[in-house]
């Protein structure tokens, strides 16, 4: 009974979270000058296709057909509609095609890959970790500690130029600014053994910076954590009794020192896809990336405004996630909510 109202507390407690990430959504498109309309009329005449004034009579018309013509407020509440009801983020004029067709081959590339790096990190991060806080101040520590500096010193972008140097320029790879090999780009069915290897060829640079960086942040908290853990009064009571220093570490070292860790890896895997967006458009790989830097230069604010939105959105459910998770590993949680039993 306890968890499930600490639940639906976590859960009513991103209701004005969404609301407010909808809302700034929304005043990004309306920041923009001019609107759909107007970019749209700018476009065609361009392309001397008709001229100025038909050009500003269909903006009008379609004005008219999405609402544009009407109160702010009435805006907002058709956009929020036609994205509940019919998944509808609007239309892309640079690319003239729906948002969701020009996203939604790329969104699941960008968590895929978001996910590799994240567990990748995580694991790494948290095994060496405690493999430095056990040995605090040898070699090992010294090695681990210098590996996390470097990650949070160094631009992700400075990496991924460095590897374009010698992985494109120097070395001429054929798997640079692409997924797949031409002989699995239209290939359809579950993904074989030859084409899943052949994606990580192409992708190696993003899993390896994703996964360094977030591995030093990982390794960092957990080596921090740990080692406050092994000071406080319950551990040197485990060890007057007389249990194992491997037993004391792992059966009630590494859980304490855990819940820091679990509270902020709702963020960590929407830091992990930003730095995947990073080193996508330096290496000019087809990830979310590369397609949100040319619709802010082109001012396509619908796709910018909607990745916006979806990136916020896994913030708030990973900051969901996380708040559950830490509750079933500590009940303590949902008793200081307010959700005893």
């Amino acid at each position: 009974m306890a968890f499930l109202i600490f639940f639906i507390q976590r859960l009513l407690a991103t209701i004005p979270l969404l609301l407010a990430i909808t809302l700034v959504s929304f005043a990004l498109i309306q920041a923009m000058p001019g609107d759909y309309a107007s970019k749209w009329k700018t476009l065609i005449i361009s392309n001397g296709s008709i001229s100025e004034e038909i050009a500003e009579e269909q903006a009008q018309q379609l004005r008219e057909k999405l609402g544009l013509d009407k109160p702010v407020f009435l805006q907002y509440f058709i956009w929020i509609k036609n994205i509940t009801l019919y998944w509808d983020f609007g239309d892309s004029f640079l690319q003239q095609r729906p948002v969701t067709e020009a996203i939604g081959d790329r969104i699941p590339r960008t968590l895929l890959l978001a996910l590799i790096c994240y567990f990748n990190a995580v694991t790494i991060g948290i095994l060496s970790g405690v493999y430095a806080a056990t040995r605090q101040y040898q070699i090992g520590d010294q090695i681990a500690t210098v590996l996390t500096f470097l990650a949070f010193s160094i631009p992700k972008f400075i990496i991924a130029l460095f590897i374009l140097y010698f992985w494109a320029i120097k070395y001429h790879s054929p798997y640079y600014g692409s997924l797949f090999s031409q002989e699995f780009i239209f290939q359809e069915g579950w993904w074989s053994l030859a084409k899943t290897w052949d994606f990580l060829l192409h992708t190696w640079p993003i899993i390896a910076v994703g996964s360094f960086v977030g591995a030093g942040y990982q390794m960092r908290m957990m080596r921090g954590n740990l080692l406050d853990v092994l000071k406080m009064q319950f551990i040197e009571t485990a060890r007057a009794k007389g249990l194992k220093e491997r037993q004391i570490i792992w059966k009630h070292g590494v859980p304490n020192a855990l819940h820091p860790i679990i509270m902020n890896q709702g963020r960590s895997l929407t830091y992990l896809i930003e730095g995947e967006m990073e080193v996508a458009i330096v290496l000019a790989i087809p990830t979310i990336g590369p397609l949100i830097l040319n619709s802010v230069l082109n001012m396509d604010i619908y796709i910018a405004s909607s990745i916006f939105m979806i990136l916020s959105l896994v913030l708030v459910i990973g900051n969901f996630i996380a708040d559950i998770a830490l509750s079933l590993l500590d009940p303590r949680i949902r008793d200081l909510s307010g959700g005893k039993a």
